[in-house]
């Protein structure tokens, strides 16, 4: 009898819920594959109870997974685990799941930021690590409900340079599930094109607690939020992980078409007083970068030093 392919899902907020769900849509009663939450507390109980819902624009469904746990040890080794908490709380999940890896799982880390696939290799090196970036406009609506408001949802994943059957499996296994999955031997790239958006709006929109077309609007706050554009673009060409030189011109644009009120998950979490955000990921990888490879990052530096006094 052939050995039921397991994959976990570690935290269901907007990315892990959605993904999540739909991977729970299409193996619910699998015999081949078997989808696993990991979850904690009020959200946990919901899903238990009464499923995880999702919300798209153009449907609702309700899921339950084989198993929902906050105590990954009961589910067993894992082939997959898409790792999607919050980058604050990424090593104390992998204490948790060390129980449920072994020599074959494989890790898919879908974080803000681009080092945890390097964070997770300190805690884990003799295990297949991948590289993940994910398009997506979703969030934790209330316990066990989870809406997709966008009109994009696409995850990469892969590993540069390389590829194996495992990967070209779970690439399968995703589109099977109607989730819009690329496996790229070029992730790096893919990673850093996102980040040096990410990383400025959400220093931005914390330092100045604005929405973007607020920033936008204004000439000295617009020139603030360029000039970290520029010095984060400057550090992913010393990496040689983007050779694109019109980067910082093409995220300028791109900014210019969000719509007026976005913001980021970072200036939510500073406008709800929480004691964790992701500063250490999104603006002080930047700072700390900069030093390494001698490159000036003189207002990520100087954002850094006053986000990090308002905690």
């Amino acid at each position: 009898m052939t050995k039921k392919i397991r994959i976990i899902v570690a935290g269901i907020g907007g990315v892990g819920g959605y993904f999540g769900g739909l991977l729970a849509k299409k193996y619910s009663n699998s015999p081949e594959v078997e989808i696993d939450f990991v979850a904690r507390g009020g959200h946990l109980k919901q899903i238990r109870n009464n499923g995880l819902k999702i919300v798209t624009p153009n449907e609702e469904f309700t899921v339950f997974p084989n198993i929902a746990t906050d105590c990954p040890s009961k589910i067993g080794i894992a082939d997959h685990i898409l790792i999607c908490t919050k980058s604050y709380d990424l090593e104390a999940m992998l204490e948790l799941l060390k129980p449920c890896i072994n020599e074959n799982t494989v890790i898919l880390p879908l974080l803000n930021g681009v080092d945890g696939d390097e964070r997770i290799k300190t805690i884990l090196p003799d295990t297949m690590i991948l590289n993940g970036c994910v398009y997506i406009v979703s969030r934790l609506k209330d316990w066990g409900v989870v809406e997709n408001s966008g009109n994009i949802q696409k995850l990469y994943f892969g590993i540069d340079n390389f590829t194996n059957d495992k990967l070209l499996l779970l690439e399968k296994l995703f589109l099977e599930a109607d989730i819009d999955a690329k496996l790229s031997e070029n992730i790096s790239a893919i990673i850093w094109e996102k980040f040096i958006y990410i990383s400025p709006v959400a220093t931005a929109t914390s330092y100045y607690d604005n929405c973007l077309g607020e920033i936008l609007e204004d000439s000295d706050k617009r020139e603030t939020l360029y000039r970290l554009i520029y010095e984060v673009a400057q550090i992913a060409y010393n990496l040689g992980v983007i050779s694109n030189k019109e980067i910082v011109e093409k995220t300028q644009r791109k900014l210019s078409l969000f719509p007026y009120e976005s913001t980021s998950s970072m200036h939510r979490d500073y406008q709800n007083h929480k004691q964790n955000t992701e500063i250490e990921t999104l603006t002080g990888y930047v700072v700390r970068a900069g030093i390494r490879h001698n490159i000036a990052t003189p207002n990520f530096e100087e954002i850094y030093k006053i986000l990090i006094n308002k905690r």
